[in-house]
């Protein structure tokens, strides 16, 4: 299987996305990753949805979230004609032989500490997927005691805008 990046423009309605993750859930499609938030035009939210599937049963539940009313516009958005970005919080053991070491590979990363206690320090970190599965992996070493993650946040290259696109079409 591979991932599918999704970018939805939808109205900003309640129970839209529950709608949305039920048209995967009901194909057996597992959602990896799940962003919601609003737009620059009031009204309206972008729903980026990563997803493990293969080609036409894909194409099946793009149909199928076309017909929801509340969706105005999909796109798939592949990796080199997109920005994608991921943002994640990682609280790591530390003790005073290993501080300098993780500050160390944090900065390599361009990682930020943003919460200092005695035995832990929590990471911020922002950028693409491989870049934050190898500071992952040179963490882990040290004992990641809990990571919290946002979902991918993906847009298309160059000038062009899809929530543009549909207010040309309205």
């Amino acid at each position: 299987m591979s991932h599918h990046v999704l970018s939805l423009l939808v109205e900003d309605k309640p129970g839209l996305l529950t709608r949305v993750a039920g048209l995967f859930a009901r194909r057996g499609f597992n959602i990896i990753s799940l962003a919601v938030g609003t737009t620059e035009v009031p009204g309206l939210s972008r729903i980026t949805v990563v997803v493990d599937v293969e080609g036409l049963p894909l194409e099946q539940v793009t149909k199928q979230l076309n017909k929801l009313v509340n969706v105005l516009k999909i796109v798939e958005l592949d990796a080199t004609q997109s920005v994608q970005r991921e943002h994640m919080l990682i609280k790591v053991r530390v003790d005073n032989t290993t501080r300098s070491q993780i500050l160390e590979a944090t900065n390599l990363f361009r990682a930020r500490v943003v919460d200092v206690a005695t035995d832990a320090l929590v990471i911020e970190v922002t950028g693409d997927t491989a870049k934050v599965e190898a500071l992952l992996r040179v963490l882990e070493p040290y004992g990641i005691k809990e990571i919290a993650q946002s979902g991918l946040l993906a847009m298309g290259r160059g000038s062009k805008s899809i929530s543009e696109r549909v207010l040309k079409n309205s």
